[in-house]
């Protein structure tokens, strides 16, 4: 037989009769209070029991020979290249990364080696066999296999490490260039805008400076270094030059000597009217015969040339006239 679904006010009524239940076992229990409700236990304390704990160890501890415990407590040995031993002092200085994976893996085999360093002459000691017989056979926990491919899996972990480095800087490179490209370009557009507006005035004729044709102007700072650099230059001649003068003497200036001055100028002693202006001693013989006579061209490659001192005065044109003659056109 299906009971019929129970109304709200029934629901409720169920469940304070069940806080009513709980409330009523608490107060029995003696954990309500005036004003509380109920009394909320604690966090628990950690009890320090070291009686207790030195029981449990007493118990199952046994005191047996170092040969059945085999146990060692070392530190790694020095590094190759390092000469100093693993102290409590530089341990921290010496702390391996542990998100490094072959710092890492190279800790534990450095500390492999020296606990075996230790171990065998202690075993040796004690008789105890540390070569494995000829025909035993003995896998390793991981074989040769597992561990070449965790080697190939460092060694790519490790190359892609040193390629995303690289990238890194390409990248750095890249935008030092595009850095350095602006400004050129800047520097280009504003030297053109500068010498734009320059020819603007010089044609406008508000200026009569022609600077902007020398081109590329250097910059003041390179200007003020280089006109510094002059003026070094003209306060004197070199440390060198003066202990030549002084040892050997000054021999006078060179430099110009050969230029005309206002004294060469005026100097007309050594002028020769007879001889000047291609006017030297003519040929004997009869008048005129030093002005060359008029030829065409092509007798002029046949003929050798009249010795004359005076050059030719005109380029001459010979045409054969329809009567014979020869006609001349200067």
């Amino acid at each position: 037989m299906d009971t019929p679904p129970l109304s709200g006010s029934e629901s409720e009524s169920d469940d304070s009769l069940v806080t009513d239940r709980e409330l009523q076992d608490a107060f029995s229990r003696g954990l309500l209070k005036p004003g509380l409700n109920v009394v909320l236990e604690g966090p628990k304390k950690a009890v320090n029991d070291v009686n207790g704990l030195k029981q449990c160890l007493a118990e199952f501890k046994r005191d047996l020979e170092w040969v059945e415990r085999l146990d060692v407590t070392l530190g790694p040995v020095p590094e190759i290249g390092g000469s100093e031993a693993p102290t409590p002092q530089n341990k921290d200085q010496k702390a391996v990364d542990p998100e490094d994976d072959f710092q890492r893996e190279m800790n534990f085999y450095r500390q492999a080696q020296a606990a075996v360093l230790a171990v065998l002459p202690r075993l040796h000691q004690l008789k105890v066999p540390t070569k494995r017989p000829t025909d035993y056979f003995a896998e390793m926990a991981k074989s040769d296999l597992q561990m070449q491919k965790i080697r190939q899996k460092l060694q790519t972990k490790q190359a892609a490490m040193e390629k995303s480095e690289k990238a890194k800087q390409l990248r750095a490179l890249r935008k030092y260039g595009k850095k350095v490209q602006t400004e050129v370009l800047q520097k280009r557009q504003q030297e053109k805008a500068h010498m734009m507006s320059a020819i603007k005035k010089y044609q406008k004729g508000f200026s009569d400076k022609l600077d902007f044709l020398e081109g590329d102007q250097k910059p003041l700072a390179q200007g003020k270094k280089a006109g510094a650099k002059g003026q070094q230059m003209k306060k004197g001649p070199s440390a060198k030059r003066r202990y030549k003068n002084q040892k050997f003497g000054f021999g006078g200036k060179k430099k110009g000597s050969k230029w005309n001055t206002r004294e060469s100028y005026d100097d007309v002693s050594s002028f020769r009217a007879k001889t000047a202006h291609g006017r030297g001693l003519k040929r004997p013989g009869k008048k005129g015969s030093n002005v060359s006579e008029p030829r065409c061209l092509g007798e002029e490659q046949a003929q050798p040339p009249r010795p004359t001192s005076n050059p030719p005065l005109s380029l001459l044109f010979c045409s054969s006239s329809p009567s014979g003659r020869r006609q001349v056109a200067v």
